[in-house]
């Protein structure tokens, strides 16, 4: 919530303008579809009414929304898999150059991120936005499985970075747009289970072709994969087009549903921001920047996400830690698949609890000291079994991040403007942690890999004291915000409050709790 938006009365003028039909949008509506939208606002109507809209999104959205996303990270993940059988070796890569494949793309991928939000918060049709970003990421995709050497993987890796960057914040940022705080988490959830269950599905993939397709018509199984990848770039490409039907706009210019079910949307978000979910006339894209680089959360927010993935890079190294544990690739291609099963099961429970409870430190943090825990194992011992358990632990730790760009969302909401440019910032900031560990994880330092594993540690550790600054700042926050509304009511409304505990058999800070406007959730 922005600063400048303190006064809790001027909160609830702009609201109530904002929602409330003007006399030309009557006429225009016709006697119909105004009894249509008296029906649905009215308290008979409106929890069933709710329930429609969300199940309607639910079920256009979050389906699209998760195959891009498992489509995104199969693309983004297939030269990890393909390491383990030759690419190489053939390619004559050196250790560093393997390393650069991995890097380029964040180099691309990051600082894409801000304009990309920019651009979403200002376009009327973001379905269309969105589903053109992946059409040409699957177009670039289609051209890796043709590359034979350094070069071309490396020109691939860097233009597919580009559309890819406007998805994860884009996607979290329109969904902010439709969902209220206590809903975010558990739909952002959602959607970053599609990359968790893709790393298993891309593993899986990876093991049916690489175990069983080496030398087939004299080509190497890496590249029969690779050239798999082409095919599959073509499904992306035409995955984007549905897309562009599927998913929704805005509250406000949504097709296929009707006036009146739009104007609950903008509603149900104004009420839970205490303020319209939109730019003043005067707020350009220029404001949402200054804004956000105004704002101190942002930087906490960026900070503790890039600690946070360069702490996760091990994910661009899975198939090669599962290697360390002694099997050959296929093994160690099938292995890798249950952690990313777990890590799935694990963040939508924890986003589930994360939205009935509002709490967000502990679970975030509880998932980020499992991982530590995770590379403790990993340290002291060479055992088979605890060092699979410890892949467990360290899978888990997305179950924590998933809920990151949620948080953001839900701390940093009015106006769109900034709060789409700090979505970009954060996520564009934090995966130069992904750009970073594709570094650290050497070749020369396995198969144990303890350097790395110690500079995954100090990083979670990092990640903890920058979200313990975060929720001890929000707390102060709502300290204020309770003051200021204290110091707002009348006598006669206190007297009003006082009857209606009374009546209700509670407490006057109970009854003062239900009329409270919004708050930070920490």
């Amino acid at each position: 919530m922005d600063s400048s938006h303190n006064s809790v009365s001027e909160r609830a003028s702009k609201n109530k303008e904002s929602i409330t039909p003007t006399v030309e949008e009557k006429e225009a509506e016709g006697p119909v579809k105004q009894d249509d939208d008296t029906r649905l606002l009215a308290l008979e109507e409106r929890a069933a009414a709710e329930v429609r809209i969300k199940r309607i999104l639910d079920w256009r959205l979050m389906p699209a929304m998760i195959l891009i996303y498992i489509l995104n990270y199969i693309d983004r993940v297939a030269v990890t898999a393909a390491r383990l059988q030759g690419l190489e070796q053939d390619l004559h890569l050196t250790d560093v150059e393997y390393e650069t494949i991995l890097a380029i793309l964040y180099a691309s991928y990051c600082p894409a991120q801000i304009p990309g939000n920019m651009i979403l918060n200002k376009v009327t049709r973001p379905s269309l936005f969105i589903g053109t970003c992946v059409v040409l990421w699957g177009l670039t995709s289609a051209l890796t499985g043709v590359t034979h050497n350094f070069a071309g993987i490396l020109l691939c890796r860097v233009f597919i970075g580009l559309p890819e960057a406007a998805f994860y914040p884009g996607a979290v940022y329109l969904l902010s747009c439709w969902y209220t705080k206590k809903e975010l988490s558990f739909r952002g959830a959602i959607l970053y289970a599609g990359l968790l269950i893709s790393n298993a599905f891309g593993s899986l993939i990876a093991a049916g072709i690489l175990g069983n397709m080496e030398g087939v018509r004299h080509i190497r199984a890496w590249r029969w994969y690779l050239t798999i990848e082409c095919d599959q770039g073509a499904i992306t490409i035409c995955v984007g087009f549905y897309a562009m039907w599927s998913l929704p706009d805005y509250p406000h210019n949504t097709r296929w549903i009707n006036k009146a079910q739009r104007r609950l949307a903008q509603v149900r978000l104004a009420e839970d921001a205490g303020e319209a979910d939109e730019d003043s006339a005067g707020e350009s894209i220029w404001d949402g920047i200054r804004l956000a680089l105004l704002d101190p959360k942002v930087y906490i927010f960026s900070l503790m996400a890039c600690s946070q993935l360069l702490a996760l890079s091990y994910v661009n190294f899975f198939p090669t830690l599962t290697a360390t544990l002694g099997f050959g690739t296929t093994v160690s291609l099938l292995l890798c698949a249950p952690p990313w099963i777990w890590a799935t099961i694990a963040c939508l429970v924890n986003a589930w609890h994360c939205d009935r409870t509002g709490e967000r430190f502990f679970h975030l943090g509880v998932w980020w000291w499992g991982v530590m825990a995770g590379y403790i194992i990993a340290l002291c011992t060479m055992n088979t079994g605890a060092r699979y358990l410890s892949l467990f632990l360290m899978a888990s730790g997305y179950a924590g991040f998933a809920l990151t760009a949620v948080w953001v969302s839900n701390t940093i909401t009015r106006p769109p403007a900034k709060r789409s440019v700090a979505i970009g910032i954060v996520n564009g900031f934090g995966n130069l942690g992904n750009l970073i560990g594709s570094f650290i994880w050497k070749a020369e330092w396995g198969p144990e890999y303890h350097q790395s594993m110690i500079i995954g540690i100090a990083s979670m550790a990092l990640a903890t004291a920058c979200s313990m600054v975060m929720r001890t700042i929000l707390k102060r926050e709502n300290a204020r915000l309770d003051a200021q509304e204290r110091e707002a009511l009348t006598e006669a409304e206190r007297e009003r409050i006082e009857d209606a505990a009374k009546l209700e058999g509670i407490t006057y800070e109970e009854a003062l709790e239900r009329k409270k406007g919004f708050r930070y959730l920490y």
